[in-house]
């Protein structure tokens, strides 16, 4: 249906608020989620594989989560680092809306919930954690990854998670003819999480 994709900029899909609940080894929260967002009946396998054997984000500085949803990853990421500044970035305004919310009534103050766009450009990205987009298509993929992972500052890390059937290996191919060093950090469930560095 036109209109009623997660990656749409404003979902046309009614409004259908619910609450979830994100339990991880070190906590849990509280997630509101709706309908015309990315996984909103639960946290999807993918995200909890990224969360759960991702290595541990950079302290400090300034970490992004591409295509944040609302929130799991960029607020784990926030909880786990609080000294840092998360970088919530996705196109969908109604996830945004929700993102911001949930740090909020999570009391989560270290993340900025942003379009693309409101990134300033001289921000360098100490960590980057994604599930991308992988269904926009592989030439959108390819722009959107070759942006952002652009933007690691100098040692910094990508971690990635992408199903083995929607392209994990010929991604990892791909990232390896653009000059980045990547390598499988884990295979599981039908996932591949993919390290990624300059």
């Amino acid at each position: 249906m036109a209109g009623s994709q997660y990656f749409d900029t404003t979902p046309t899909a009614t409004s259908r608020p619910s609450t979830i609940v994100l339990s991880l080894p070190d906590g849990n929260v509280r997630l509101a989620t709706d309908r015309g967002v990315f996984a909103r009946d639960e946290v999807d396998a993918g995200t909890r594989l990224l969360l759960i054997e991702a290595p541990r984000p950079a302290v400090a500085g300034d970490l992004l989560d591409l295509g944040c949803g609302y929130g799991p990853v960029a607020l784990t990421m926030a909880r786990r680092a609080p000294a840092a500044t998360v970088w919530a970035v996705d196109v969908n305004e109604r996830a945004r809306a929700l993102c911001a919310a949930n740090a909020a009534a999570n009391g989560i103050a270290n993340v900025r919930v942003v379009a693309p766009e409101e990134v300033p450009a001289d921000i360098r990205f100490a960590t980057i954690w994604s599930n991308p987009p992988i269904r926009i298509g592989k030439s959108a993929l390819h722009e959107l990854l070759a942006q952002w992972l652009g933007r690691l500052a100098s040692g910094g890390t990508a971690v990635l998670v992408v199903q083995k059937h929607l392209g994990a290996d010929s991604l990892a191919s791909w990232l390896a003819a653009q000059r980045y060093d990547v390598s499988r950090l884990s295979s599981r469930a039908g996932y591949r999480l993919l390290t990624v560095t300059r």
